[in-house]
């Protein structure tokens, strides 16, 4: 039997753990630490803030870390939310916080002018101390009310228009396939079983 690999995820969000961990797939263990440090996402850019996270993660464990970082950026905000999407809202805000605040911004935008894109950047830290990152994005358009009960974060007013659904709109299978962290985390799977 091939033998497992060895990895820490560094976040503590539990839909994402759960997302990757479908994403990842049998071949990875998914090492879980007792105690969280705090991490003050404080970079200018997702690439910063992935990178960031991964190195506090292994500077206390020592083995392979992912983490990542993913943004809403809508076009007709300039890019925004961008690498502060967590917390556009503000301090301890939650997803529906978020989803309310993009939607009053955007409210007399038409649906041409709402594009976006979701975009996440996963930092791999190797035992040797090698540091490889990868992105994936997905476009689409921000819808002018929430729709779906699936999914988290902005899922259920980011619409893709190839299916005709929101994210929030599609099984944890669909939104696997298509997504923009399926799309790095496959990326950062290749790199790991290659390495």
């Amino acid at each position: 039997m091939n033998k497992k690999i060895k990895i820490v995820l560094a976040t503590q969000n539990k839909d994402k753990i759960r997302e990757i961990k479908k994403i990842l797939g049998e071949k990875f263990e998914i090492v879980k630490l007792k105690k969280f440090p705090k991490i003050i996402e404080d970079g200018k850019t997702l690439e910063e803030n992935a990178i960031k996270k991964a190195k506090a993660i292994f500077r206390i464990t020592g083995i392979t870390t992912l983490a990542d970082d993913s943004g809403l950026e809508v076009k007709a905000l300039g890019g925004r939310p961008g690498v502060y999407s967590a917390r556009f809202a503000g301090k301890n805000c939650t997803y529906l916080d978020n989803n309310k605040k993009l939607l009053k911004l955007l409210k007399n935008v038409p649906y041409k002018k709402r594009k976006a894109k979701f975009r996440t950047v996963v930092a791999i830290i190797f035992p040797d101390g090698r540091i490889k990152t990868t992105e994936g994005s997905v476009s689409g358009y921000i819808t002018t009310e929430p729709k779906g009960s699936n999914g988290f974060g902005y899922d259920p007013i980011f619409y893709y228009p190839k299916l005709k659904k929101t994210f929030a709109q599609l099984t944890t299978a669909q939104k696997n396939r298509i997504s923009h962290r399926a799309i790095a985390f496959k990326k950062a799977k290749k790199m790991l079983i290659k390495s």
